[in-house]
């Protein structure tokens, strides 16, 4: 059983960025994918998802790159002193080398820096979280950065309107006799396919048939497109979501219902409604950000707690259970408690670039 724990290290700060655009799912245009078999509004009532924020110009690593420069102001860090990188993505802005690299360079860190990519999605924060907090709770490391999200740019006439784009920051530091995080994580390898792009790694590489239109799910798609099984995914979600939950207060001995914050991956509004149905859960206690954002993969939990949860919990001790599930498939759940001193960064609205960097 995927059971872990790490002491002596504390969430310093969390912070988001998500293009200023703003398109909506009721006023949908050309790009926007939304089938004729439903009416706008009637999208909104069975996604959740009002607007996203999205861009066709900015990477993950953009909006990720704000989102950091803005937390490391706020928690008025030393550039000097960070000492690790983990970048969650599954849109790096390059095969190779690992958007962590550039993203080294760009913020201005160490050359002395750890730095590595996770390609995960949905579940990627919570992983993510696990690798930076486990090379910090030694202390040999005593700063470091998470940062996690997506920004797909897609073709003309392809837009998904369940999706919307972000990057986030997450700061993690050495603290002694910190709490720290208790881990649960799990993995079905079995249904790999059921969120996939069937092109464009080794396996199948890209040719002209990548191109080439077929009805999947009822849209048409190509092989560069991520394809989803919508209803093997919704069964998944809700089956595995709340036993990972249990799971993780049964081994660690707490009780669950006792958190003050419940937050989960933002997937779609029917599955998280079924997954707090089935924990019995206080809907106060589990805040959303899919009406506004959409699903944002790896950053929807960061984001969430920067839109929804700033001012309300940074001067208290506040017990937090974090769960992402998707793309893998994959799934992991965090218990943590943050302490008095969290900063919470004001949402950073990037701008569209006005001219190409060396970045890009």
């Amino acid at each position: 059983m995927a059971f872990v724990q790490f002491k002596n290290v504390r969430i310093a700060g969390i912070s988001a960025g998500v293009p200023k655009f703003v398109a909506s799912n009721l006023t949908p245009s050309e790009d926007d994918g939304i089938s004729s078999e439903y009416s706008p509004e009637a999208f909104v009532e069975a996604t959740g998802v009002l607007e996203r924020h999205v861009s066709n110009t900015l990477t993950t690593s953009d909006l990720c790159f704000e989102a950091a420069e803005k937390l490391i102001s706020d928690l008025q860090w030393d550039k000097s002193e960070i000492e690790a990188i983990v970048f969650v993505s599954q849109t790096a802005d390059y095969v190779l080398p690992a958007t962590a690299c550039i993203l080294q360079d760009r913020l201005g860190l160490s050359r002395e820096c750890y730095a590595e990519d996770v390609a995960l999605g949905c579940s990627g924060w919570v992983y993510g979280l696990s690798n930076v907090v486990s090379l910090v709770s030694t202390g040999a490391i005593k700063k470091a950065l998470l940062l996690a999200g997506d920004a797909k740019k897609r073709a003309k006439g392809s837009l998904d309107p369940l999706f919307g784009h972000a990057g986030t920051a997450t700061a993690i530091e050495y603290s002694e006799g910190a709490n720290g995080f208790k881990f649960h994580f799990g993995t079905d390898g079995s249904g790999y396919d059921a969120i996939i792009m069937p092109d464009g790694g080794s396996r199948n590489q890209v040719s002209a048939d990548s191109f080439k239109l077929e009805e999947i799910e009822g849209k048409q798609m190509h092989r560069l497109q991520t394809h989803m099984k919508g209803m093997d995914v919704f069964s998944f979600g809700i089956t595995t979501a709340p036993k990972s939950v249990k799971k993780l207060a049964e081994r660690f001995e707490f009780n669950y219902l006792d958190a003050d914050y419940v937050i989960f991956h933002q997937a779609n509004m029917k599955m998280n409604n079924q997954i707090v149905k089935k924990l019995k859960l206080d809907p106060e206690r589990v805040p959303s950000c899919m009406y506004r954002f959409g699903n944002t993969s790896s950053a929807s939990i960061p984001l969430t707690i920067v839109t929804q949860l700033k001012g309300k919990f940074e001067n208290r001790p506040t017990k937090f259970i974090c769960c992402g599930f998707g793309v893998g498939l994959s799934w992991g759940t965090v218990a943590f408690v943050s302490d008095d001193n969290t900063v919470i960064s004001e949402l950073v609205e990037v701008e569209e670039p006005k001219e190409e960097s060396k970045w890009m």
